[in-house]
Order: structure tokens, then sequence, then C-alpha cells
């Protein structure tokens, strides 16, 4: 042969090589690897291998339907398969989990179904598969070629769908662990591995886009989530896919700080405001008093001039040329004063007869007591029923029952080893915190067990915990709702302490059951070789955000503190019920304050505990409240008396009149309790603790201008005893009156507060007030007749049968009202001092102006407890550990048409469903949670209920002759499905066949063979009417952790926006509801209702005081200028002093507002009444008569009963009582005494001519005329 011959051949040999490939592959591809099912498998019981063939593919027989609704669109042209109808029905069986959590995005199941299709029936096996494993005909391990980029798509598509009745990804269920370690790999690997209890022989896949070993890998067309599929189903929700999803809703900024000059701007605003005062009224100070140093002049020179017929001097007094309203409010004042005196001179008169009149009314009234009721519960306290969160609250109680009752024990231990478990599998060393150790876990579980197993007794019956807990399986499974990662372990030593391994390694135990856990808390398969189900005892899912504290993100194994929570069931209007779960908290209280574990540190709290420790607190402050009344009563006694000399203490001690004064007091106080009892009216605990201080307060003030008017006066010749105490009245009666209508007037008028418990107190003060003024005006005024007969008759206080011997009385002025007269008005009032005193008062209310917005709104619930509470250390470790808020729901009112598909889409969150929709908004919060305060997806029922009763599904069948429902884990042959495998039946329920079903979906328990069962999670969440279908219902979420007041509100702000939001856009009622809205609502129009308290209370007083004070209206205003200057420094105070604004601080300002006018409106009455020649010397006047009368009374009494409050037990009331109550005494002292009468000497209101005429005629011939024109 030649050359040319054996390049022929060569050709011919390399073409036959060439086809025989050609034709080997191609007979490779047309054969299968297995063909229908043979021996049973060893690995998972029930289940079968498959029958190894490598033939071609062959006709399905039979069952043709099924393959068509398995894999749709998969005929791959003709019947021949490589698989039997058995073969499918495994393959349904397998997909039933996938498909209830994963068909909710279609494109995302196409491309899973897609993957087993293939796997299993496949004509094209043997091009992507490799049996690597034969036995006896049976294949026990296949190798499966995939396409990496096919696995990437299918894992796109899946990773963001939810499952909404657990409020975690899907895939955390599906994929072995949690969605955040889940990647296409070990999804698939997890799948295919006979480890997750599913797969009956080990299926190896291969990942590569370029063939391997000769084998091509499987990379079918794949679907975005985004993408429609060709039957027509849409993309996927925003929920489930983020690539559906617009930009991702980005929070607005904060608002920066309001600066000028990079300062803030309030302060930088008060400064210069400050300084410009400061410079403006130094010149006009210095100004004024350089021109008077010119030229002498008096205000008064027309009236002292003799001959001007206004002068004091006039020697025609009959001429006066008064105006208008000096005219009217003389006669009103003369009115008053005539009034007052013949009202005066009768009581002293007829005491007996008053005092037996007093006696009989504050009888009568203070019978009302025997109704009294007493209101502790916070939510009739803080919330009014009209608001928005009580009713709210009111309509989820009555569609839904009340939120459950909280028990709750937060443990860590001291011991701070962590451990390192090294997993046998591979991968990374994991920490456990030391409260993880399987040790210190046992010891909790132990301590569980014990608190599950107390026995409470009530009215002689026994009570337990699975009397009075939430079991929401009942009465198919009655396990009580514990909250506690030991219900990972079922609640059992025995589960916690399971492992599987060898002699030589653990291959899986309590670690990787817990991580399992905590990625997929409702698995009923925790997919590690231990195959222990994480599903808790309960049929409900424990989220790892309930159950563990102290962590770092979403590191679970690093938690510090385990949380158990026992909800309890609350009942509205069953005593005897709610009697027993009070009972068993009491049990369980008891054993915790008992309970000691030297690895163990436990905080613990149940719903009644704030409520007892206030009442425990309020017990322990009554020796300190006692012990604060005391002092003030006992100086009281002694203080009003004016003693001579020794050998007269007793006669001129006024112990007895003083006793009688407090006894008014509370006698007035009683009344008013009285009253309103009978109204039906309830008390509370701040009307209790708050109107006798504020009573006292006003009273005694009264009481010592009473009684030092009379110690100070002179009996004019030819008067009587009744005359001189009826004059004094008349003289004292008109300021007392003035003060006392007007807090009565202001308080009364606070009660427009929507706050009950302001509104209560402000009642029952504003009565309170006025009728301790009719009491003292009268029985006292008659007391002090009695009093005083028994002084002129030299009869012994207290002892009065006891008489001395006659001695001369000689009446001085007392040391006191000396001080003021000669050595402290005179100090105050003079040039130099006048202007410093002027700066420094506006410079405090410049500073407290600026601060104003900063003090910080809320209560710190930790003050609300005492100093020895265990509550406090449970407050302390729910802020340090605690990483999940209170949950929150958002409730559709009834009348929304769920059977249409409108209804459907305007709610739902899955495919179809309106971008707006309430899932979809509240999902779209959550991803800003930052800023909505909105931390998960809310559970959807609507949706778990689609997924549930779609036909492909086994979760919805009934029985064919009844018609029951028909549980998935029944094994029946009468069971059907409920909707068929029709193109109408695959498509949501809507009209009839909605409401038809739905009823079995609210009672289906979770199962392994359909975890969709609505009974555990949405049993309560749904109101259903049998013949208008759904009523009402709910979606619930969580807030994120809420640790002090401003986040609370700020939850609730963020929670009624969004409620609002989804309102608009679904043309229906949506409200957001959380337990703790109706105590924090109240600080959302806070500021206005202090602003509208104060505003309409010193709007009553500048009515009344001009009106009182004989229409002199720049004399109001000046009154409330000095009381607003009060309130805005009790800010200032409130600033430094860290005192929260809140409610109770809000009835305090109320309450200050009113003592505030006992500072000032006495000084300004007596500054309009005097008679002197210039504004300097009226203040002096009205400074010392008035001015040591109040800081006599109402200062030095309430200073001292309120430094005892510094040594109370209670927080609440060391910050809100004495710290409050300290700076409204010297708030208001220090503008009454030191600034209102240097404002008087600058700007008080010129004398009126009328009074000054009046007060001539009246003083004819008397030692007063000559005083008067001295």
């Amino acid at each position: 042969m030649g050359p040319s011959t054996g390049r022929s051949f060569l050709r011919s040999i390399f073409l036959f090589i060439l086809l025989s490939e050609g034709y080997f592959l191609w007979v490779t591809a047309s054969h299968c690897v297995w063909y229908g099912e043979c021996g049973n498998s060893t690995l998972i019981s029930g289940k079968k291998y498959n029958c190894n063939y490598t033939g071609p593919p062959l006709p399905l027989e039979e069952d043709y339907q099924l393959l068509m609704e398995l894999c749709p669109g998969l005929d791959y042209g003709n019947r021949s398969l490589c698989c039997k109808a058995d073969q499918l029905r495994t393959l349904k069986e397998s997909l039933k989990l996938p498909l209830q959590f994963l068909s909710r995005c279609p494109s995302c199941f196409f491309n899973l179904v897609n993957l087993f299709c293939e796997l299993t029936c496949s004509p094209h096996q043997s091009q992507f598969m490799n049996a690597t494993n034969i036995t006896d005909s049976n294949v026990i391990e296949v190798q499966y070629y995939i396409g990496k980029s096919f696995a990437d798509a299918m894992f796109n598509a899946c990773r963001d769908v939810q499952a909404p009745s657990s409020n975690v990804k899907a895939l955390s269920l599906l994929c072995g662990k949690a969605a955040k370690d889940c990647n296409a790999t070990n999804w698939i690997q997890y799948m295919f591995s006979t480890s997750n209890g599913q797969a009956p022989f080990s299926i190896i896949p291969i990942f590569s886009d370029v063939p391997v070993s000769g084998y091509t890998p499987m990379n079918n067309v794949t679907y975005a989530c985004n993408e429609s599929l060709e039957d027509g189903s849409g993309p996927c929700s925003c929920q489930d896919c983020i690539q559906s999803c617009g930009p991702k809703p980005v929070p607005p900024p904060l608002p920066p700080p309001w600066t000028i000059l990079g300062f803030d701007a309030m302060a930088f605003i008060m400064w210069i405001f400050y300084m410009a005062f400061v410079l403006f009224f130094s010149a006009v100070a210095l100004g004024t008093y350089c021109y008077r140093r010119r030229t002498i002049m008096s205000e008064y020179g027309p009236i002292l001039d003799s001959n001007n017929p206004l002068s004091l001097n006039s020697d025609n007094p009959d001429q006066v040329n008064a105006s208008c309203c000096e005219t009217i409010g003389e006669r009103f004042e003369s009115f008053l004063r005539t009034v007052f005196s013949s009202w005066g001179s009768y009581c002293v008169q007829h005491p007996f007869l008053v005092i037996l009149g007093s006696v009989v009314l504050v009888a009568a009234f203070s019978g009302g007591l025997a109704h009294m009721r007493i209101t502790t519960d916070p939510v009739e306290l803080w919330s009014s029923r009209t608001s928005q969160a009580r009713q709210e609250k009111n309509y989820f109680d009555k569609h839904f029952g009340p939120f459950f009752r909280t028990v709750q024990l937060i443990i860590t231990t001291p011991i701070k080893n962590a451990t390192i478990y090294s997993p046998y599998f591979g991968g990374a060393d994991v920490p456990f915190g030391a409260i993880l150790r399987k040790d210190i876990l046992d010891q909790v579980l132990d301590l569980q067990l014990d608190i599950e197993g107390l026995v409470a007794t009530y009215e002689g019956q026994k009570v337990t915990l699975k009397d009075i807990c939430v079991a929401p399986l009942a009465p198919y499974n009655d396990n009580c709702t514990i909250l506690s990662v030991l219900n990972y372990f079922q609640n059992s030593h025995e589960v916690l302490n399971h492992s599987v391994g060898d002699d030589f390694f653990v291959w899986a135990d309590y670690h990787t059951h817990f991580l399992s856990c905590v990625s997929a808390p409702a698995a009923l398969d925790d997919a590690t070789l231990l195959h222990d189900p994480c599903l808790a005892t309960f049929g409900g899912p424990v989220f790892p955000w309930l159950a563990l504290g102290g962590y770092d993100g979403a590191n679970y194994n690093n938690a510090t503190a385990l949380v158990i929570t026992f909800p309890l069931n609350n009942y509205l209007n069953d005593t005897s019920r709610l009697g027993k779960a009070l009972a068993w908290e009491a049990e369980f209280i008891s054993f915790m304050k008992n309970f000691s574990h030297p690895n163990l540190t436990v905080s613990f709290t149940a719903e009644r505990s704030v409520e007892d420790e206030i009442n425990r607190e309020s017990n322990s402050d009554i020796r300190t409240i006692t012990i604060s009344y005391a002092i003030m009563f006992v100086y009281i006694s002694l203080a009003l008396g004016r003693i001579h000399s020794f050998s007269r203490i007793m006669v001129d001690s006024k112990i007895s009149l003083g006793i009688a004064g407090i006894l008014i007091v509370l006698a007035s106080v009683a009344s008013s309790l009285g009253i309103f009892s009978y109204a039906g009216v309830p008390l509370t605990l701040i009307v209790i603790e708050v109107i006798p201080f504020l009573v006292l307060a006003v009273g005694v003030d009264n009481i010592f201008i009473i009684v030092q008017t009379y110690q100070r006066d002179e009996r004019l010749p030819g008067e009587e005893l009744h005359q001189q105490i009826g004059r004094i009245l008349g003289d004292v009666a008109p300021s007392i009156f003035l003060s006392s209508f007007s807090e009565t007037v202001a308080f009364f008028l606070g009660a427009l507060s929507s706050m009950p418990a302001v509104r209560s107190f402000s009642l029952f003060a504003g009565l309170a007030i006025f009728i301790d003024f009719l009491l003292q005006i009268s029985c006292f005024v008659s007391l002090l007749g009695l009093d005083a007969r028994r002084q002129e008759g030299n009869r012994l206080d207290i002892l009065c049968c006891v008489k001395l011997e006659e001695s001369h009385e000689v009446k001085t002025d007392g040391c006191l009202f000396r001080f003021f007269k000669k050595v402290y008005a005179p100090f105050i009032l003079k040039e130099w001092v006048r202007p410093f005193i002027v700066a420094v008062f506006v410079g405090i209310l410049s500073f407290s102006i600026a601060v104003v917005n900063k003090v910080e709104i809320g209560l710190d619930q930790k003050l609300s407890m005492p100093d020895n509470s265990y509550v406090l250390e449970y407050f302390k470790n729910m802020s340090a550990y605690l990483h999940t808020g209170p949950p929150v729901y958002f409730v559709i009112e009834e009348g929304l048409n769920y059977t249409t598909i409108e209804g459907q889409n305007m709610v739902c969150g899955g495919v179809g469903c309106n971008n707006n929709s309430l899932v979809q908004q509240v999902y779209a919060a959550s991803l800003i949670n930052n800023y909505t305060r909105i931390a998960n997806t809310p559970s959807s029922w609507l949706d778990d209920y689609f997924d549930w009763v779609k036909p492909q599904s086994t979760c919805c069948r009934y029985y064919n002759g009844t018609g029951a429902f028909c549980n998935a884990s029944v094994v029946n042959p009468s069971c059907v499905s409920c909707r068929p495998m029709t193109p109408s039946g695959k498509r949501r329920p809507e009209g009839d066949d909605f409401m038809k079903f739905l009823p079995m979906f609210l009672q289906d328990n979770p199962n392994i063979n359909c975890g969709k069962g609505g009974h555990a999670a949405y049993a309560t969440a749904v109101e259903l009417n049998p013949n208008t279908g759904v009523k009402a219902s709910y979606f619930m979420t969580y807030h994120t952790i809420l640790k002090e007041s401003p986040d609370y509100v700020d939850a609730l702000k963020m929670a009624r926006t969004l409620a609002k939001n989804i309102s608009q856009s679904m043309n229906h009622k949506v409200f957001a509801y959380s337990v703790f809205y109706v105590f924090y609502e109240q600080y959302l129009t806070i500021v206005d209702d202090i602003a509208l308290n104060l505003g309409v209370s010193l709007a009553a007083i500048f009515v009344v005081t001009a009106v009182l004070l004989g229409f002199e209206l720049w004399s109001a205003v000046l009154v409330c200028i000095t009381i607003a200057m009060i309130q805005v420094n009790m800010f200032g105070v409130m600033y430094l002093w860290r005192i929260s604004f809140n409610a109770v601080s809000l009835v305090n300002l109320v309450m200050s507002c009113g003592i505030s006018v006992e500072f000032c409106s006495h000084i300004v009455r007596a500054f309009s009444t005097s008679m002197k020649r210039s504004r300097v010397e009226r203040a002096k006047e009205a400074l010392a008569h008035m001015g040591s009368s109040v800081f006599s009374g109402i200062t030095l009494t309430k200073f001292g009963g309120i430094v005892v409050l510094a040594f109370s037990k209670s927080q609440i009331f060391q910050v809100f009582y004495f710290r409050m109550y300290l700076a409204i005494v010297l708030l208001g002292a220090a503008h009454g005494l030191i600034f209102l009468p240097v404002l008087l000497s600058y700007l008080g209101p010129s004398v009126n001519k009328a009074k000054v005429f009046a007060a001539n005629q009246r003083y004819v011939g008397t030692e007063k005329e000559r005083l008067l024109n001295y």
C-alpha cells in the first residue's frame, strides 16, 4: 500500500470512531437510570428504592393526569418516561412540604419542581445522572449533574419567599439551616441528603455549567421570581421577591437639631433676649433714677395736695373724680366687705349654731364615703374612655378577646466561660454562651418544670397552670404555651440529652438541634441525624428572638440570657376565672422569691407584679406620709399662737384652734370625696395622696391670714369682739375669696382634660377648696371667736376650764412680722436691689424657656417601683437582654368583603396582591425598622389559607360522604381534595368557596403532612359570622425592642401612621393595636393637654382676679404673669432635676397653678388696697402684712412636710412628690415674696381714687385717719 492508501484507512478509522462515539452518546441519552420502585429503603421507613433500569424510556400507562399535576408542561413531547405511576406518587408526597411554603411564589416552585421532575422522570436521565451504587436491582446512590446557573437561578427565585405563620423565610424550614446561611449548593445538598428524613437513598449533586466526565448537567430554562410563567401565573410578590419591589423604602432623614451659629437655637435666642432685656432695663432704670434725682415728684402728688379735691387731705372730702371702673370696683369691694363683716359678726355671735350646722353638713357630705370606689386600673386612670387607644382596645377585646396575661423570667448565669462546638461533619467552630451549656439547660428545665407544677388555691379550689394558661390547640392538645428555648427539646430532659454517634464521636446532639431550631422554629424535623421536632409542644413555633437574649445580630448561639414566658388567659368580666389567674400568679411570685440556685440568676415578673408593688409601695409610704402630715400639724398648732410671756404660754397658744383648722381642712377633703362618691365618680390614688396636700396648703394659708390679722389688730373704741372679728373678716375674706374662688374655677376648668386621672383630680380639688373656704369663713371664724373669748378670759388652751389670775395682755407685733416690716421688705425694695432681683428672675425665666422643650416626656417604669422591689431587677434585665418588643396587631374592622378578588388583593401579600396591600405595606415598613419600629413581616392568615386550600396541597380535604373536614394526617380513601385540579380550582377561592373552607383551615392543627394548618397560629385572628362571613381579623407582627418611654411613644406614632396609610389605600378602616398603646397615648397629646390646662387656668384666674379686685385688670395681668413665670420655671427645675413630663407631673403642674395663686393673690390685693403714697411704700406694706402670713403659713408649713418625703422608699415619691412639691413651694415663695413685690413697685396699678375716698370716709374720727394723713 501507498501512503495515500494508509491515510485513507486512518481517515476511515477516525470517522468510524467519531460515528461510534456519537452513536453511543445517542444511545446513552435515550436510556434511563431507573424505572419503577423496588425494595424498601433501609434508611427511611415507609419509602422505597427505585429499580435499576438502563433501557429506553417507556410510555406512562396510567396517572398521566398526575404527571400533569406535578410536572405541568414537562411531558417531553410524548408519554415515554423513565418513571412509573408509583414514582410519581412518591414525588407528590415528597413535594408536599415545599409546595406548602414555596408555591406562593410560582416561578420559585416551578424551578424546584423542574429539578425533581427531571430527576424522577426525564427520558434523558442518563445524560445527567450516574448510578454509582446498585444493590439487588435497587439504586442505592446516584450522582445528579446539575447546571450551576440553574441551581443559582432556582435559589435566587426562592431566597426571599416568606413563611407567613412563622415570620421567617421559607428556606429556613427547607434548607436545614438559617436562611441567611443557605445558598444554592447547600440547599440542594440538604434536599438530596438522607439525613433530612425524606430522601430514601443518597443523591449526590454535582454542580457545573460544562460537561463533566461525559455527563451534560441538567440546565433547563428557569424563571426569575419577577417573571410570569407560561401558564399565566404572575410574578412573585414584593414580599417574596425583592426584584418585584420598587426601590427600597428610605426613611426620611432625622430633622437636624435647630441651631443658630452652631448653638442650640432656643438657648441662643433666650441668651440674646436676656442680654437685650438687661441692657434695656438697666438703661431705663438708670434714666429714671437720674430723672427722679432732679425732679422729685410722686404719683400721689395730686392726691396729697390739699387743694386738689382728690387728695386725702382735701378740705372737701365729698368731692371725687374717680372713673367709672374705679367707682364700680369700690362699690363691689364695699359690698364684699359688708357681706363678710356681717357674716363674721353673726358667726361669732352664734358660734354653736354655725358649728353644729357645719358638722351636720360635713357629716352628710362625708356619708358618701360609704359608696367610695377606688380605681387602681392603670387603663381607667390614664386613658379616656373616648380616646382612640381606648376605643381600639375595646374593639380588640370584644372581637378577639383581651390580650393575654404574662408571666416571664429572664435567666442568666454567673458562669462566664463560653463553650465551643465543633460540628462533626465539618464547618466552622460555633461558640455557645455559658447559659446554653447543657448542664445549665438541665437546671433551667428543672426550674421550668417546677413552675409548671405549681398549685395555688382559690376559694378552696386547686388551681394549676393548665387551668389558666393559653393552649392554642385545645381541646386536641392541652399543652400550655411556654415560650422557652427548652420547648425546642419538648420540655424533656430525655430529648435534651438525645445524641447520635458512635463510641468515638458524637455526630449530632443538643448543639445541632439548637442551631437547626433557631433557624426553623416551626420545623417538625430538625433536619439533623436526631430527627427531633423543633415545633413546641403547644403546637406553635418558639421564635428565638422571644426565648433568647443578650446575643448579637442573629447569632443566637452567643446568647447570654434565657427568656421564659408563660402567657395566661385574661378575663374581663369573669371574676372567678380572673381570681384563679391572680391566685396562681401570687403562688408563682412566692415561689420565685424563695428560689435560689448557685448557677442561675433569675429576674421575674407576673401580670399582677406592678400593681402589687405599687400597693406595697403605698403601704410602705404610709409612715412617711404620716410623719410629714404630723410635722405640718404640729407646726400649725404651735405657730398660730403668739406667746408674750412664759406665764401666759398656755393662754396665748392656739393649739386647739390649730387642730380645729386642720380638722376643717380634712373635713373639706372628706366632703368633696363624699359628694363625688354619691355621684358615682371613682377615686384614684393621686386624689387621695395629692388633694390633702393641696387643700392643707390653701387652708393653712387662709388660717394664718385670718388669725394673724386678728392678732395684729387693735379693737376700736366701743367695738365688741364680734364686731372686731366681723370687721377683720370684711378686710381679709375678699382676699381669701379671691384666691379660693380663682383656684376653684381653675381646677374645675382643668376637668376639661381628657385624661381621667387629671379630670378626677381637678374635680375633687376644686370642690374641696371651695368647701374649705366656706368652712373657714363660718366654722373657723366661730371657733376663732370662742378662742378669743377664752384668751380674754385668761383660760388655758385645751384645758379651757382652767382659768389663770387676771393679767393684762400686752399686744405686740410678732417677730416674723417685725422682720418683714423692718428688715426684709425695705431691703428687697431698695433702689439698687430691685434691678438685681428683676435681672435674676428674668434670667431664670429665660433659662427655663430655653430648656422647656428639652424636658423628657414619659415615665420610666422603674420609678413606679419601691427601691427594694424584685421588679426593678426584671426591668433592668429587660432593657439589657430582650431583643423584641411587644406584638402589634393590624386590625381590619368588619365590612371588608374577603370573598372577592378585589377584597383579597387589598390585604394579602402573595402573587397578584396589590403592591400597597396591608401585608405589603407592613412588610415594607419592616425593611426600615429602625425608623418604623416594625420588626417583622406580619403573620398573614389569608396568605396561609390560600396555600392551604390549593388542590396541589394535601391540606384541604373533606370526607366525601359527610363533607366534614379530613385532616392531612388521616389515611382514608373517602377523603377528597377540597378543590379540583383544574385551572379554576388552582386559583384563589372566592365567593361561597372562600367561606366554605375557611372554618376548616382555622380548626386544622399543623402536622408532618401539612404545616399550614391555621388553628395554632390564627384561631383567634379571624372572627367568623356563619351568615355574613369574616367580620374582623388581625395581622400580627412585632415591634422592635423598646426600652425607654420615647421608644414606646415613637412606636405608637409610627404604627398609627402606617395604619392610616393602609386605611387610605384600602378605603377601609384599619388600626394598629398593642397592649401598651392605652398607656402611652397620653404622651402624644400631653403637651397640648398641659398647654390647655394651664392656659384655661390662667384665663380663669385672670377673670376672677380682675372681678374680685374691683375690675383692676392690670392687677390681674400681673398676677397671671407671675403665675405663668412660676409654671415656666417649674419646667426649668424639671429639666435640671431630671423629672420627666408625664401624667403625674401634669397633675402636679395643675396643682402648682392653684398653689401659686396663694403666693400671689394676697400680696396683690394688699397692694391694691394700700393707701401709702408710692408704689414702693405700698409694696412694702403689702409684703409686711400679707407676706409674713404667706411665709409663716403655706411656705413654712409645706416646707417642713415636704422635706420628710425625701426619706420615702418610693422612687416616685422622691421624684414627683418631694422634688416637685419642693420646687412648687420654693418657686412660689420666691416669686410671691421676692419678685412680685419688686414687680409691683415698678409696674403696680395706681391707687383707686374711689377706694381712697371711701377709706377717708370709713376711717373718719379713728386712729387710722391719723395714720392715713401721716
